[in-house]
């Protein structure tokens, strides 16, 4: 899986699970996000979030509704 293709699922991801939690369990700016996999190409492990953490620091960006009008 490429990066920007891994990056783009772990995007979906986090929101998946953001909205899941609803907003009594919202996270606050600097807060730990909850671990989480999500299914790679066929063949490949699931990606999940404490492995890329392990690597470094995860920055996770978000640009919805691009498309909208004003």
């Amino acid at each position: 899986m490429t990066g920007s293709r891994s990056l783009a699922v772990l995007l979906l991801g986090v929101l998946a699970v953001l909205l899941a939690a609803g907003s009594a369990h919202a996270l606050a700016v600097g807060d730990k996000a909850p671990d989480f996999a999500l299914p790679a190409a066929p063949g490949a492990p699931p990606v999940k979030l404490s492995d890329l953490t392990a690597k470094g620091p995860v920055v996770i960006y978000t640009f919805i509704q691009a498309f909208t009008g004003t």
